[in-house]
C-alpha cells in the first residue's frame, strides 16, 4: 500500500520543493509514496479568499480561522494521523518518525501568522509537532522535514537497509564518524582500524566513537542512553 501524505498550506507552490529530488523525489515519482498538496485558501468563502483574522482579545498579527481550516481538513481527512507543525508541539524524534512511517501516511497542517485558532486544533484532533526550539515563518519547511524523515524509511526508498539502522538516533546515539578516499587528506589519515579488515575491531571502534560524540555533544541523549542500557561509561575497543 502506498504511503500517502497530504499537506494543507496557503503556499501550495512551495511543494514538492526538496521532496521532489534525490531518493525521496525518486520514490515519489515511482509511486512508493504520494503527495497531495491542498490550498487552504480554496476553502475560504469570501472573494478575498481570507484564511485569517485579528486575534480575540487583541494583540499583534493575525490568526488562522477555525472554520476555513476545518473545511480544508474535512475534505482530506481519512483516518491518517492529523499533525500541525507548531513550535509548541511535541518534539519530533526518530522514534516518532519510525511510527509514522509504519502507518498509512499523514495529514500535515502548515500553520502561519501568529498561530491557529485553538478550537480547530481541539475539534479536529490535531497533534502538534515541533522540529526544534525556534520559530519559522510557517510550517511548510517543518512539514518537509517531517515528510522526508518518514519517506526515507519506507521500504524500497534507501538502497541499503543497513543505512537506516546505523545512523544517528537509531539506537539513541549520534552516528559515528565516516571516512572514504583519499587514504590521507591534508595530513589526516583514515583511522588505521577502519582499514584493518578486522570487523570486530571496526564495530567496537564505531560504537566507541558514537558513544564519545553523544557524550560530548548531546548530554541529554547520553543520559537517556545510559539509563536504558544500565551502563556507566563508554564502550572500550
Amino acid at each position: 500500500m502506498t504511503w500517502r501524505a497530504a499537506v494543507l498550506t496557503i503556499f501550495p507552490e512551495a511543494f514538492p520543493g526538496p521532496l521532489g529530488v534525490s531518493l525521496v523525489g525518486k520514490a515519489l515519482a515511482s509511486g512508493l509514496w504520494s503527495l497531495d498538496v491542498i490550498d487552504i485558501r480554496a476553502y475560504a468563502t469570501d472573494r478575498h479568499r481570507s484564511v485569517d483574522d485579528t486575534p480575540a482579545g487583541g494583540g499583534p498579527g493575525m490568526v488562522m480561522r477555525a472554520d476555513v481550516l476545518a473545511r480544508a481538513i474535512d475534505a482530506a481527512a481519512d483516518g491518517r494521523p492529523r499533525l500541525l507543525m507548531s513550535p509548541r508541539g511535541v518534539p519530533l524524534t526518530q522514534k516518532k518518525v519510525e511510527a509514522l512511517a509504519r502507518g498509512p501516511g499523514v495529514l500535515v497542517v502548515c500553520g502561519r501568522f501568529e498561530g491557529v485558532d485553538e478550537r480547530v486544533i481541539e475539534a479536529r484532533g490535531l497533534e502538534e509537532v515541533s522540529i526544534g526550539d525556534y520559530v519559522l515563518a510557517g510550517g511548510e519547511v517543518a512539514s518537509m522535514v517531517l515528510l522526508e524523515a518518514c519517506v526515507r524509511l519506507l521500504p524500497g526508498v534507501m538502497g541499503c537497509a543497513e543505512s537506516g539502522r546505523e545512523e544517528s538516533f537509531s539506537e539513541g546515539l549520534l552516528e559515528y564518524p565516516q571516512y572514504t578516499r583519499p587514504q590521507e587528506f591534508e595530513g589526516r589519515p583514515i583511522p588505521a582500524v577502519l582499514t584493518s579488515g578486522d570487523h570486530r575491531r571496526i564495530a567496537a571502534f564505531r560504537r566507541a566513537e558514537a558513544e564519545r560524540l553523544t557524550r560530548e555533544r548531546r548530554p541529554d541523549l547520553w543520559a537517556a542512553y545510559l539509563a536504558r542500557s544500565g551502563t556507566k561509561g563508554a564502550t572500550k575497543e
